[in-house]
Formats: C-alpha cells, sequence, structure tokens
C-alpha cells in the first residue's frame, strides 16, 4: 500500500524534532502494511491511530493508498483539532 502525506501533515512533521518524526513515519509505514480501522467519531471519514501515549496519526485508507491528514505530538493539539468538528 503507498502512503501520501498531506500538505497539513508535512507541516506538522517539519515542526517536530527528528526522534518524533522518526515514531511518525516507521508508524505510517507499519499502517500501510496492516492498516488497523479506529474510525472518529461525530461521522467522519478519517481514523486514528495512537504513535505514542499522547502523538496521534490522522489519516484515510482509499483503495490502495493511505492519506496521512494530520500528525499531532501532543494529545492537547489533538483534542483542539477534534473539538472542531462536535
Amino acid at each position: 500500500m503507498r502512503v501520501e502525506f498531506s500538505a497539513n501533515a508535512v507541516s506538522d512533521l517539519d515542526g517536530m524534532d527528528a526522534s518524533v518524526r522518526r515514531f511518525f513515519l516507521n508508524h505510517a509505514g507499519k499502517l500501510s502494511r496492516m492498516p488497523p480501522r479506529r474510525h472518529l467519531r461525530f461521522g467522519l471519514p478519517y481514523c486514528v491511530e495512537d504513535v505514542t501515549r499522547q502523538a496521534r496519526l490522522i489519516y484515510h485508507v482509499d483503495a490502495e493508498t493511505l492519506y496521512v491528514i494530520r500528525c499531532f505530538a501532543t494529545h492537547e493539539a489533538y483534542e483542539k483539532w477534534f473539538k472542531a468538528f462536535k
């Protein structure tokens, strides 16, 4: 499965230090081999994956491509983004 990062995800990754960025890139590779599907609530078409205890990866699977939408290093940033959809 192919992995593509959105402009927002690339921007999120650019703001992180190298060790955290490596976690996200490794996790995206793992998801491309066997994507779990924990969907977000409120009818959103995205899935979420815990990268670390606080970091989250938001993605969408379409045919043979995994689209990474956003990467959040902290739970607070993820919650702020998620609450915008309520």
